[in-house]
């Protein structure tokens, strides 16, 4: 486990009073992503069959964690890694329409996973989806989409500093993008994770686009799954 905690750090809120607040913060920033992005909340599985194609992945190399069905002659389920597959075939099983979409509180199990303050065995994570015109699909649709996710993450920000007067509004009125091979271009001699945290130190808050490919130099700037994900149409949003 990599967790880093700050010499003399002593946190602003006992236990009890941290488990409001994660609640406080869920709940906001639930109904700001629902809101910008026209999503409704549905429930989702724990786990699936293998057979159904529908556990991601993820980087190809990740072991889920499985068992047996005692009533179904112990039939093997696995618990997801994510829902990436699982909530597309729910867009079209539960009947949405173009330019709605679904979003859940996905929790998982990733028992490969590096642990750090930001990683954990356990996932606890929304998980959304939303339907566009083959036509969006392209990098305009992405970034007007990371912006409204962002204000989603500007409005829950403002809210919670209203309640607890020790957070301060830190995130800059708007996000900055760049590409992974920009970064690298930019950052010749620094690992990814060192490339994250200089633009994110200096920007505030980055979107980083195309994750997953070869870069120049040969390495990728992270892992992406190989079978769903566009890694020209892609990215993750970063605030120091």
């Amino acid at each position: 486990m990599s967790l880093v905690i700050p010499d003399g750090y002593k946190p602003a809120l006992d236990t009890k009073e941290t488990e409001i607040a994660i609640k406080l913060v869920k709940d906001y920033f639930e109904r700001e992503l629902a809101g910008q992005l026209n999503l409704t909340r549905v429930s989702a599985p724990l786990f699936v069959k293998p057979e159904s194609g529908l556990n991601d992945n993820l980087n190809g190399v990740e072991r889920p964690v499985s068992f047996g069905l005692k009533e179904q002659n112990d039939a093997e389920v696995e618990i997801v890694h994510s829902l990436a597959k699982w909530k597309r075939q729910a867009l079209k099983r539960y009947g949405f329409s173009y330019g709605e979409g679904l979003y859940t509180d996905m929790n998982a199990i990733r028992r490969d996973e590096d642990t750090d303050n930001i990683h954990s065995i356990f996932v606890d994570q929304w998980d959304w989806e939303l339907i566009i015109d083959k036509e969006e699909r392209n990098l305009a649709t992405l970034q007007m989409v990371v912006k409204k996710v962002y204000t989603a993450l500007r409005n829950t920000e403002h809210y919670m500093s209203g309640i607890y007067n020790y957070i301060g509004e830190i995130l800059p009125e708007k996000i900055t993008f760049v590409t992974s091979q920009e970064l690298e271009d930019r950052y010749p001699d620094k690992t990814p994770k060192e490339r994250e945290y200089l633009i994110a130190k200096e920007a505030g808050a980055v979107f980083i686009e195309q994750i997953g490919g070869a870069l120049k130099s040969g390495e990728r700037h992270d892992g992406r799954a190989p079978d769903y994900d566009d890694w020209s149409l892609n990215g993750d949003i970063i605030v120091y």
